[in-house]
């Protein structure tokens, strides 16, 4: 007999992994340091999420002091127009892998490490995963607006999309 807590756990990974499967850009959020958050557009490298995320970047880049000294992250994903969004929570950790490297490259790295896959320059940034929320909402306009009177003139909010959250 199979895990009901183990079975919801996989479902959300699955509904996540879905999700990520259409939205390839990130804001990464960063601490720097006095308490500041910054937060850029980063690729993610691979589009199977197995709660670790990987992102390319140069090892002069102003994130890489930020991830060493408050290693706590935050990924956001978008895809307005399916009217769905993604929220991840981690550790990012650097990671100087060559073989690694080999393994996620693809040619739309070479638009920003135009060296290719050997420029010494290329580090990697592995976030764990610890804990992630989705929001997902019925993406055809028609429907929205449908959900959005039915919940302000019932006050039942059961239409308006689905919104989970767990540790990973």
């Amino acid at each position: 007999m199979s895990d009901p807590k183990h079975t919801a756990h996989q479902e959300f990974l699955a509904k996540i992994n879905d999700m990520l499967k259409d939205i390839r850009i990130a804001m990464l959020t960063t601490q720097h340091e006095g308490g500041e958050l910054y937060s850029r557009p980063m690729a993610t490298q691979e589009a199977q999420f197995d709660g670790t995320l990987y992102f390319m970047t140069s090892k002069k880049s102003g994130k890489i002091s930020d991830l060493l000294n408050y290693p706590k992250v935050n990924l956001a994903y978008s895809h307005p127009g399916k009217n769905s969004f993604v929220s991840i929570s981690g550790r990012a950790e650097l990671v100087d892998d060559q073989k690694k490297i080999d393994e996620l490259w693809n040619p739309i790295n070479a638009a920003f490490f135009p060296d290719g896959k050997d420029d010494p320059d290329i580090v990697l940034i592995k976030v764990e995963a610890e804990s992630a929320e989705y929001w997902d909402s019925p993406s055809s306009k028609i429907i929205q607006a449908y959900s959005f009177i039915k919940t302000a003139i019932t006050g039942n909010h059961d239409d308006a999309g689905k919104n989970e959250r767990q540790k990973i």
